[in-house]
């Protein structure tokens, strides 16, 4: 059975219209991931790739200490919590801790012993905040980089960019490289890179992506003899898409950031390369609990 929600939920993916969502959904039986090829195959849909619906509330931060980065996620049920400003000690207490102890997942960051406080864990930490403020909290995610890292907050904590480089100490050292780095993560949160080159493109989602382009040019009409020009054609844009390399600069969109990054390293004196990054943003992919006013009113009360 296909339902009202669901084929909202496949409207904010895709924005299209109702009636197309609702008979892709039909078609694919109801399978989201399944429409949505549907939709990009009648030419319906243009996005490259799903974006996670941003529904629960929360910070993302980001620090560079020396040569160590990193980003982490916070959840809270609301955006009053994530204004409090206990809530936000927390969040830098947890992003201190990951800096000093480089814990191997979530599970070992909570079990560790907070470093300015050797009698309490990290989880019980965050179990005293949530009995303190009265809302649910969790820490969902982070990463943590060595080496020339740069990183970006955008939004107040929507979104939290993480930036390795691979260049020498000497370029890294110079103010130019800290504005070119800063830019980089700017990029990434702008223009939300998945991969850094086109090696670095998994051959299957290539495949994929050429299999639903050869639909969209069959369903358009055109003769087979020029369909698999039309494909490649379109996978360049692809890759211009998907990898930061190939896109163009959001400061200065006439030049790629492969072109600037080839300017930096002339005017710089020695290579630079983007090593890897990484990109939160707030609540991605999961989805908030949704209440009317009187619901929420009624809660309250009770």
């Amino acid at each position: 059975m296909i339902t009202a929600a669901s084929v909202k939920e496949l409207r904010e993916i895709t924005g299209c219209g109702m009636m197309d969502c609702k008979k892709a959904l039909t078609e694919a039986n109801g399978d989201m991931e399944k429409a949505i090829v549907i939709l990009r195959e009648k030419g319906l849909a243009s996005a490259a790739k799903k974006a996670g619906r941003v529904a629960s509330e929360g910070l993302v931060n980001v620090s560079v200490e020396g040569n160590i980065g990193v980003v982490v996620e916070i959840n809270s049920e609301t955006d009053f919590v994530a204004k409090n400003a206990d809530f936000k000690a927390f969040v830098d207490n947890v992003t201190k801790q990951i800096i000093s102890v480089n814990p191997a997942n979530v599970e070992e960051l909570l079990a560790s012993p907070f470093v300015d406080d050797k009698s309490v864990t990290i989880g019980e930490m965050l179990t005293e905040k949530i009995a303190k403020i009265g809302e649910n909290m969790n820490i969902r995610r982070f990463e943590r980089f060595e080496g020339v890292c740069e990183g970006y907050i955008h939004g107040g904590g929507r979104i939290g960019v993480l930036v390795l480089f691979d260049t020498d100490a000497s370029v890294a050292a110079k103010p130019e490289f800290k504005e070119f780095a800063k830019d980089m993560a700017m990029q990434v949160a702008a223009a939300f890179p998945q991969y850094v080159n086109i090696a670095d493109v998994d051959p299957a989602a290539v495949e994929a992506e050429k299999e639903i382009l050869r639909a969209q040019a069959q369903n358009e009409g055109k003769p087979e003899a020029i369909i698999s020009k039309m494909v490649e054609g379109r996978i360049a844009k692809f890759y211009k898409e998907i990898c930061i390399v190939e896109q163009p600069f959001i400061k200065d969109p006439d030049k790629t950031v492969k072109s600037l990054i080839k300017e930096k390293e002339a005017e710089l004196g020695g290579s630079i390369k983007i090593a890897k990054f990484v990109r939160f943003e707030k609540g991605e992919g999961l989805t908030k609990k949704e209440e009317n006013f009187a619901d929420e009113v009624a809660n309250m009360i009770k």
